[in-house]
């Protein structure tokens, strides 16, 4: 049997796991920081955002943790 050549596959696959790790670190500083929102200044809009974001966000885990419903 023939061994197939994956390291191009496995290069795109780390590089790809860097990208996903950047915006995972990127989107922990906003949550540490709020979402850059003055408690003061928080409507239902920002409540609405956050939905959203959590939404995809589950959807995302769902998938990777084989949790869906």
């Amino acid at each position: 049997m023939q061994k197939i050549d994956n390291s191009q596959t496995q290069n795109e696959f780390v590089a790809l796991v860097g990208e996903i790790q950047a915006r995972v670190t990127r989107l922990q500083g906003a949550i540490d920081n709020h979402f850059d929102l003055d408690p003061e200044d928080i409507h239902w809009g920002h409540v609405g955002d956050l939905t959203q974001y959590l939404e995809v966000l589950t959807n995302l885990t769902d998938r990777i943790f084989n949790e869906a419903k």
